[in-house]
């Protein structure tokens, strides 16, 4: 496995003539990237999947090209509107996704165009014709009218194909859905930890439920994840026993929006590869989207506490709101809609966790609520989860805890940290003490950052605090897993049939020549018996005809001799 592994980052020999390619485009919502990725041929098995790899160049390097923000597209124009520069170039605003052509679909192209001539750069040109391309589009272009969606994926459609060779039709260009996206980082991820593969018994197993379609099927465990960005969270896990969705509302709620039942088998008929995952998005639960809703809560909830009471909390920087979740002495300034508060931060990190608490529930009403919406149960007892990005930014950058996650521990670091003046942290940040990602914002907020953390982890998921098997982490065996590895492993999962189809017709063909041979040889000698006995048979008959015509001619003698001699007596004198 571990061999295996090493290999992936050697580079890929395009020189093998049997290595299959395939391309998958990234639209999001802060950019476009391209991956290209390969695989060997099917090893025959039908129980396993592809062994697909992303593709690595000379240098080793992995083949991916990304559009930055403040690269621009061709966008002629009579006048340059607002966004433009006189040249009549479309200057990306932020984000700068494929979004931006909304206005002038007929520029999408245009827009991948870098992408894909890169991606056609590293995939051999006798390779093009049989190599699919997916343009996958995610928050960004969800956030257009259908309209304009459909305008730009039909640019697409209908001039992609002609500048590149690629495997494309109109089902390759699509504007995926959150819970898309969601399964397919859980498909890569799991991929990459070798959960798919059932032959290995040493690692933990899980007893799933397949109702209908089969008795129960005893397997490798998968792995869940969570994923913490600036603006939204998300989860994402199997549930092996459809009977812990209890009630029918639950089943029926679960069914339409968040339960995801796929079979990544190329076979159907295999329930092998047969998966029924749990996937949701909490938009407003990212880290740096909750502190502007902590912030506007705490504004809120000042001015409403100053009326009442007639105080002066925060309205100037003598008599500042003291914020329990920012370091001892850090001062800052609040500004939401022509009101200003002054804060400075007191570095209480059990009183800021318990202000957080309302955010969970979506109190203001904006928001869904993390503690009551639907989730469907987990065995804690054996499970397993990686947590991504804040996860790891929170336990790693400042408190140097990333990697097997333990709630005392992680408490303990944070609650010291946060009770560190302002001026220390900075001191120690210039010292290099934290991890070369941390930088001031890290700094200013990890104490809000790890509580509410904690808080979504243990208070909205309801995560024991004693669960021994949450990981954080940014790499999995050192490289960086992205969801669109798991997206084409689900849109080519369907391939192996055909390298099944082809490997069948060649196994089938020599025995066909030889079991031929040996019914012709036989065949021959019937052919043989049967012209020797038609032959004998034949003969046979002659002889019988000619005994036949034998006696017939000797009763005709015998006759003549008695009826012509007495004649001839009689005529004499």
């Amino acid at each position: 496995r571990y061999l295996a592994r090493a290999e992936e980052l050697t580079a890929t020999d395009t020189e093998d003539s049997s290595l299959n390619y395939g391309v998958v485009v990234d639209c999001g919502s802060s950019g476009s990237r391209v991956f290209v990725y390969f695989w060997p041929p099917h090893n025959g098995n039908p129980h396993d999947l592809l062994d697909i790899r992303q593709m690595r160049d000379r240098s080793s390097r992995p083949v991916v090209k990304k559009i930055k923000p403040g690269e621009c597209c061709p966008c002629p124009s009579p006048s340059p509107p607002p966004g433009t520069d006189g040249a009549g170039w479309l200057t990306v605003p932020s984000p700068p996704g494929i979004s931006v052509t909304a206005a002038a679909p007929e520029q999408a192209t245009p827009y991948l165009r870098p992408l894909l001539r890169f991606a056609a750069a590293h995939v051999p040109p006798r390779k093009h014709k049989e190599t699919p391309l997916y343009i996958l589009c995610t928050a960004g272009m969800r956030l257009l009218p259908e309209r304009q969606q459909a305008a730009i994926l039909e640019d697409l459609v209908i001039n992609v194909p002609l500048e590149f060779d690629f495997l494309f039709s109109k089902s390759h260009a699509e504007v995926i859905s959150g819970k898309q996206e969601g399964v397919y980082a859980w498909i890569g991820i799991n991929f990459v930890l070798g959960r798919f593969d059932h032959e290995d018994e040493e690692d933990a197993v899980v007893t799933v439920a397949l109702g209908d379609q089969g008795k129960p099927l005893v397997r490798k465990r998968t792995v869940g994840i969570l994923d913490m960005g600036g603006a939204s969270l998300q989860i994402a896990y199997e549930v092996p026993d459809s009977g812990a969705i209890s009630s029918q509302q639950q089943q029926d709620e679960a069914a339409k929006s968040l339960l995801a039942e796929f079979n990544l088998g190329c076979d159907v008929q295999h329930t092998g590869h047969l998966y029924r995952v749990y996937v949701n998005t909490f938009l407003g639960f990212g880290g740096n989207f909750a502190r502007q809703r902590y912030e506007e809560h705490v504004l809120n909830q000042t001015y409403v506490h100053n009326r009442l009471h007639n105080q002066q909390t925060g309205l100037s920087p003598k008599m500042p709101f003291l914020d329990p979740c920012l370091p001892v002495g850090l001062e800052d300034t609040v500004v939401r809609g022509g009101q200003t508060l002054y804060i400075r931060g007191r570095g209480d990190w059990q009183a800021c966790a318990k202000l957080l608490q309302p955010l969970l529930t979506g109190s203001n009403g904006s928001h869904v609520s993390l503690v009551e919406t639907y989730k469907a149960p987990i065995d804690f007892s054996n499970s397993e989860f990686y947590g991504f990005s804040e996860f790891f930014y929170c336990t790693e950058d400042v408190l140097r805890l990333g990697g097997q996650y333990s709630a005392p521990s992680f408490t303990s670091a944070a609650q010291e940290y946060c009770s560190q003046r302002w001026e220390v942290l900075t001191q120690r940040f210039r010292g290099g003490l934290y991890s070369a990602h941390a930088d001031q914002h890290r700094l200013k907020y990890q104490c809000f950052k790890s509580a509410w953390m904690y808080q979504v982890l243990h208070e909205g998921f309801q995560f024991p605090v004693d669960y021994p098997s949450l990981r954080t982490a940014q790499l999995v065996y050192d490289r960086e897993v992205q969801w669109t590895l798991g997206a084409i492993l689900y849109k080519t999962r369907f391939l192996p049939l055909r390298d099944l189809r082809q490997e069948s017709i060649r196994q089938a063909h020599p025995s066909w020549l030889r079991l031929s041979f040996v019914y012709n040889h036989y065949l021959f000698f019937a052919c043989i018996l049967v012209v020797a006995l038609a032959i004998v048979l034949y003969l046979l008959r002659l002889r019988r005809i000619h005994r036949r015509q034998l006696r017939s001619a000797q009763h005709t003698l015998l006759w003549l001799d008695k009826v012509v001699v007495p004649l001839g007596q009689g005529s004499m004198p």
